[in-house]
C-alpha cells in the first residue's frame, strides 16, 4: 500500500520535480501535415528550443534547480547544439516520441520503431540513452508499458491519477515501471497556451491572467507542500519560456525555494528513489504473492 504522505530522501517534506516538454514545433500540426501550410505554427514552437530554452536554463541555474527535459528526437535532430546545453548544465533528457506521435493510435510494432528511432538519434547527437519517458499527447496504449520496458525505460511521467509516485506492473513479472503523474493544474498549455498554438481543441477557454496563473501554480505548491506530496510539472519552454512569461516562473521557483524540507529532483532520480523504496511490494507483483 503506498503511503499517503510518503518518506522522500534526508527527511525531506515534500517533492518538487520540474519536468519540460520540449516540443518545438512538433505535434499534432505537424503529424497532419497543417504546419506546413501555416509557417506561423512551427515558428510559436520553433521559439522553445531556439530561444526560450537557454533563458530557462539560465533560469533553473539561478535557483540552483535540476529539470527533466522531455525531447521528440526530431527536436533534438534539428537543434542538436541547443538540446546538447540541458546535458552540459546538469539536468536529465528524457523520452517523449520522435515527433510527437500519439502513442495510444500506434500499434506496438510502431511505438517499438519510435522507441528505436528516438534512441539511436538522442545517443547520437547528444550522447545519452534516457531512462525515462513521457507519452507524446497524454495518453497510450495497453502495451505501451511493455515497449518502454523493453526499451530499457525506467519510469514513466505520462499520467494524471495521482500526486505521489506508483509503480506499473507489466504482463510477465518484469521489473515494473515507476510512475510518476504530472499534473494538469501545473500544464502550461492549460492557462497560457491555448489561444493559439493551434486553436486546437475548438472551444477551449483562451488564455488566462499572468496574476491568476501564478496563483494557481503557487497554490498547487502550498497544497503538495503542506500534505507531503510530489509536484511534477508539464511546461513547455515554448509557452513558459517567453520574457514576460518565465517571470511566471521565476516568482514560482522563488516561493518553493524559500521553503524548509523540498527535494528538488530529476525524476530518474526520484524514479531510482521510489523503486528502492517499494522494492518489496515491487517483489511481491513479481512472484505473485
Amino acid at each position: 500500500m503506498t503511503d499517503l504522505a510518503p518518506r522522500w530522501p534526508d527527511a525531506k517534506r515534500a517533492c518538487v520535480a520540474l519536468a519540460f516538454d520540449l516540443d518545438g514545433p512538433t505535434g499534432d500540426a505537424m503529424l497532419n501535415g497543417s504546419i506546413w501550410r501555416n509557417p506561423a505554427y512551427f515558428t510559436l514552437g520553433s521559439y522553445g528550443p531556439w530561444r526560450a530554452l537557454g533563458r530557462l536554463l539560465d533560469v533553473l541555474a539561478s535557483f540552483e534547480v535540476p529539470a527533466t527535459f522531455f525531447v521528440p528526437a526530431w527536436v533534438a535532430r534539428t537543434w542538436p547544439d541547443r538540446c546538447a546545453a540541458i546535458v552540459e548544465r546538469g539536468h536529465e533528457i528524457g523520452y517523449h516520441g520522435y515527433r510527437h506521435e500519439a502513442f495510444w493510435t500506434l500499434e506496438p510494432d510502431r511505438q517499438r520503431e519510435i522507441m528505436a528511432q528516438s534512441a539511436e538519434i538522442l545517443v547520437r547527437m547528444l550522447g545519452v540513452r534516457p531512462v525515462g519517458f513521457r507519452t507524446p499527447s497524454g495518453d497510450w496504449s495497453a502495451a505501451t508499458v511493455d515497449v518502454l520496458r523493453e526499451a530499457g525505460v525506467r519510469y514513466s511521467s505520462s499520467m494524471r491519477g495521482d500526486d505521489r509516485p506508483y509503480l506499473l506492473h507489466g504482463a510477465d513479472g518484469e521489473p515494473p515501471l515507476v510512475e510518476i503523474p504530472g499534473r494538469w493544474e501545473t500544464d502550461d498549455y492549460a492557462s497560457l497556451a491555448y489561444h493559439r498554438n493551434p486553436d486546437y481543441p475548438a472551444g477551449l477557454d483562451r488564455i488566462a491572467g499572468y496574476e491568476a496563473t501564478l496563483d494557481n501554480w503557487m497554490r498547487e505548491f502550498d497544497g503538495v507542500y503542506r500534505e507531503g506530496l510530489c509536484l511534477t510539472t508539464l511546461l513547455h519552454p515554448k509557452v513558459c519560456g517567453k520574457p514576460g512569461r518565465i517571470a511566471l516562473l521565476e516568482a514560482w521557483l522563488g516561493h518553493m525555494r524559500a521553503r524548509d524540507g523540498v527535494w528538488f529532483a530529476r525524476c530518474r532520480e526520484v524514479a531510482d528513489w521510489w523503486l528502492a523504496q517499494h522494492a518489496r511490494e515491487a517483489q511481491t507483483q513479481r512472484s505473485g504473492r
